[in-house]
Formats: C-alpha cells, sequence, structure tokens
C-alpha cells in the first residue's frame, strides 16, 4: 500500500475516476472549501461541478451540519481492483459572509437559518418560498455562503474499492471514532454535477428531468439513477437494509449545482457498506 495525494482510475474510454485533497473544478461555488470524494472525468474535465462526489460522509448534529475539510489516502492494487483507504476529517460547518461586515456571527440567525434549512429538506411544498426568501436576503444583506472550522474534527474512515472493468465502486464506511453524543444523523452522500446530470429514473418506471426531480425526496424504488446524455453516462444506487435513500437535484445559479443521492443513516450506525454503479450509455 502507498500513500499518495492524487488518483486518478480510468473507467471507459476517456471516463475515469479522480480523488484527491484538491480539486481543479468548481472553485466559484462555496464547496471548493469542502473535501471531496471520488468524481467523474470526461474527456478531461471534471464533472462533479458543486457536488462533493461519491462516498462522501457528512454528520448532523441536530438542525447543525459538519462537513469534511480534509482527507489522508492511501491506495493498493490487485489485478482489475484498485483500493483506496480515505481518511475523512470532519471539520467545517457552513456560513454567511458578506464583503462589508466579513463572516456573520450571529447565533440565533444561523439557528433560525439551520431551522429553515430543515424545514426545507422535510416539507417540499415549502421549498419554493424558502429559496425566495432565501434569494431575496442574500442579495438584500450581499451574503455569500462559507466553509468555516465548526469546533469539531471527526474522523470518518472510507475505504472505496473500484473494479474498473465492471464500472462499480464498492464504498465500506467506518465511523466508530465518531463520539455517539449530539449526533442525529449520518449521510453518505453521492453526488455530481447538475448541468451535466439531469435526468433521474428508477425501477419503478418513474422518469424526471431537471427542476421536476426535486431538491431532496425520498426513494422508494429498489434500484435509481442519474443520468448524463451529454457525456452519455449514469450512476446507480440500490436500497440498502438500515438506510433511507433521497434523491435530489439543485441548480441555483453560481451557488449550488449538484445531482446525487444520500444515503440517510440513524445516528446509532457506525458502519455501513453499499455499492454504486456507474454505466455507459449508448
Amino acid at each position: 500500500m502507498c500513500l499518495i495525494m492524487d488518483i486518478s482510475i480510468p473507467l471507459f474510454s476517456e471516463i475515469c475516476l479522480k480523488i484527491g485533497p484538491v480539486s481543479t473544478n468548481g472553485e466559484s461555488y462555496p464547496t471548493s472549501r469542502l473535501q471531496k470524494g471520488l468524481i467523474l472525468i470526461s474527456n478531461d474535465q471534471e464533472l462533479a461541478e458543486e457536488g462533493v462526489g461519491f462516498g462522501v460522509p457528512v454528520l448532523k448534529l441536530g438542525v447543525k451540519t459538519i462537513f469534511p475539510g480534509g482527507i489522508e489516502l492511501a491506495c493498493s492494487e490487485e489485478r482489475s481492483c484498485q483500493e483506496i483507504k480515505a481518511i475523512f476529517f470532519m471539520n467545517l460547518e457552513e456560513r454567511l459572509t458578506s464583503q462589508s461586515l466579513g463572516s456573520v456571527k450571529s447565533r440565533s440567525l444561523y439557528w433560525i437559518k439551520n431551522h429553515l434549512a430543515d424545514v426545507y429538506r422535510r416539507f417540499p411544498p415549502a421549498r419554493g418560498p424558502l429559496t425566495a426568501i432565501s434569494n431575496s436576503l442574500r442579495s438584500s444583506f450581499g451574503w455569500q455562503t462559507t466553509f468555516e472550522e465548526a469546533g469539531y474534527n471527526y474522523a470518518v474512515k472510507v475505504t472505496y474499492t473500484v473494479d474498473s472493468q465492471a464500472g462499480v465502486i464498492a464504498v465500506e464506511v467506518d465511523a466508530t471514532g465518531v463520539p455517539e453524543a449530539g449526533v442525529t444523523e449520518m449521510i453518505l452522500m453521492n453526488e455530481q454535477g447538475a448541468y451535466h446530470f439531469d435526468t433521474y429514473s428508477d425501477s419503478s418506471g418513474l422518469l424526471l428531468r431537471g427542476e421536476a426531480i426535486g431538491s431532496w425526496d425520498e426513494v422508494t424504488a429498489e434500484r435509481a439513477s442519474f443520468l448524463s446524455s451529454a457525456h452519455h453516462l449514469a450512476f446507480t444506487l440500490q436500497q440498502i437494509d438500515g438506510a433511507r435513500l433521497f434523491r435530489g437535484r439543485e441548480l441555483i445559479g453560481s451557488r449550488l449545482a449538484w445531482s446525487g443521492f444520500g444515503y440517510c443513516l440513524p445516528p446509532t450506525s457506525r458502519r455501513f457498506a453499499y455499492t454504486l454503479g456507474i454505466e455507459r450509455l449508448a
């Protein structure tokens, strides 16, 4: 096994996966500060945009969300499979800044913001009005999203086993290093860019495009996929016992541009495994 800074794994013709401490794509998005997981590359173009990639842990502490801000990587290879061991350091949370005042410090503002974000996620009818209010406030006060130190630094281990011939990624998550106190949910994010992946389909026959996909809705079908007609690619996940699978897509100016899935786990879950399939479309 070798320690390495940047890993690239060829999949199909002109398609590969990449993971590393720094992403060259998405620098105009606030999430450029976050540590990404495996991202898709097509003809040397990164397809993640604002999305965080495949197999990225996120911790919920009530309505507060903790994101990864760093990573350590090691890799090994056997036949057609490459194993990547990653340690994500969970140490960032979302903040607001303004050009005139800098970082906004109001605890009451973040309490309201986090609760409204929870309402946005849980109640689809509220999403339109809440988005309009958010955009208006951001414009009025000149607020922008940033990510700053959260006062936590939990380590979550993720092992990716990539079968490049089959286009399959096996993901194993070990969060035993995260204390149970305060953690109310763990989410395993699997995202790429919203401009590239604009179509959703699942094994029930549901087919959605663009805004019809929704920003955070539960998947009830056994299998579900996001498709990119421009790059002739799809990525697919399945239902896993002990987790709830959600789909989402958001495309808002230069702030949000992600499409993908999240496995939501109860606070007692510290280990989780799933597979993600990537296929070339005809």
